[in-house]
């Protein structure tokens, strides 16, 4: 039962939260952050305490799966502001989500107002009828929910202003592009190298290109744009993610380079902005994968602790280097970057990897330097290099200008 004081103290915590979300520059318009005031998040969050609900960083876990895994989740809002801010939502606009929770569904119809429309689609019918019930609780009945495969889009509701999409995409179907209007924008959580990045594309001729990206963290797709990421286990809790089906991975030469005492090398460059320095990183080496290690693997010293969040690797036929940072006060951040590498081959990867650090640092040390076009088929995409990732239904270029 809701007391007169948890409805005093939710609309306390809801403009905290708003307040909180001006300070990060999440909210930096005053449409959202009014969107953001007016929607009771804690209704579309049921079994979490108020202070969960309105915290700015919180993803509460809606369902998971046999396997334990997340399937949904309610997005923090921070990365929902984020997000909302890139897309740009006016009102009268004709909206559709892919992904359902309900709560960015009900920021959608504040924003586009009476005159406009949203659609949210989900492949998941508990998940549907969840989101249904709770808008329909707090208010938001005008919202269209609906069950399908977001593979195919909602053709009978297009065309769209602005998709919005909340899961973790792999690729970007044909439907959603041919359901988006001439001058339409569409925000995808996108799967790159084997991280996500959330990217606002618009319209390029009959591709998308860029206008903003972000380093993110989403629940995978399901149904027919899922996608199985190849790994390669090195040692017990040590893996690679790779996201080029190409790239040829020697398992137990690189085991046997693991044991090996490691090499440092430090590039006198800044760290700082590792989300924008792994992007660079990444995009410009084909044999760059993603090093995980787990908590035991870092406590054996088997690989140092960078690789516990993921960390870009030049991977060699005998070795592996990868990002490292240490204390040092001549930097503007107060640390360096440089290079731990192990095997053989440790002191070539090294020096080529700490040539990358010293290009980004000397040319793109900044946010949003990238520039990152799709291009789907049949359109004749560029050859295949580092910064050309070959996708089912196009191709990403990642180019840095």
């Amino acid at each position: 039962m809701t007391t007169d004081n948890d409805v005093e103290e939710a609309a306390a915590l809801r403009a905290a939260m708003v307040c909180e979300l001006r300070d990060q520059g999440a909210c930096q318009s005053e449409r959202v952050a009014a969107a953001f005031a007016a929607v009771p998040r804690h209704l579309f969050t049921p079994g979490e305490s108020l202070k969960v609900a309105y915290a700015v960083d919180i993803a509460p876990i809606v369902k998971r799966g046999d396997n334990g895994l997340t399937i949904s989740s309610v997005s923090a809002p921070h990365l929902q502001a984020t997000m909302l801010e890139a897309a740009d939502i006016k009102p009268g606009m004709r909206v559709c989500e892919v992904g359902s929770g309900g709560y960015n569904a009900a920021l959608l119809a504040e924003l586009v107002g009476d005159g406009g429309h949203v659609t949210t689609v989900d492949i998941d019918p508990e998940i549907v009828e969840r989101a249904r019930t709770f808008l329909n609780e707090a208010g938001y009945d005008r919202v269209d929910v609906m069950r399908a495969d977001a593979e195919e889009g909602v053709p009978d509701a297009a065309p769209f202003d602005r998709i919005i999409v909340t899961a973790g995409s792999w690729d970007i179907p044909p439907a959603w592009i041919d359901q988006l209007a001439d001058d339409g924008r569409i925000v995808v959580p996108l799967r790159l190298k084997g991280t996500t990045r959330w990217i606002a594309f618009d319209r390029d001729g009959s591709g998308l290109v860029s206008r903003s990206y972000g380093l993110c963290v989403f629940v995978p797709f399901q149904g027919a744009g899922s996608h199985t990421e190849r790994t390669v286990t090195i040692e017990d809790g040590v893996v690679l993610r790779l996201d080029d089906e190409n790239l040829k991975v020697n398992g137990d030469a690189l085991r046997r380079a693991s044991h090996l005492p490691r090499i440092e090398r430090w590039s006198g460059v800044v760290f700082d902005m590792p989300d924008e320095q792994a992007l660079f990183l990444l995009t410009n080496a084909s044999d760059m994968a993603l090093l995980y290690a787990d908590q035991e693997a870092v406590d054996r010293e088997l690989i140092a602790r960078p690789a516990l969040k993921g960390v870009p690797a030049l991977i060699g036929s005998d070795s592996f280097a990868y990002r490292a940072a240490r204390p040092n006060d001549d930097m503007s951040s107060g640390y360096e970057s440089g290079v731990y590498a192990h095997g053989p081959s440790a002191e070539n990867l090294a020096a080529r990897y700490t040539d990358l650090l010293h290009r980004w640092a000397d040319k793109y040390h900044r946010r949003g330097a990238a520039s990152i076009r799709y291009l789907p088929e049949p359109a004749d995409p560029p050859a295949l290099s580092s910064g050309v990732i070959a996708k089912r239904h196009g191709t990403v270029v990642i180019t840095w200008p």
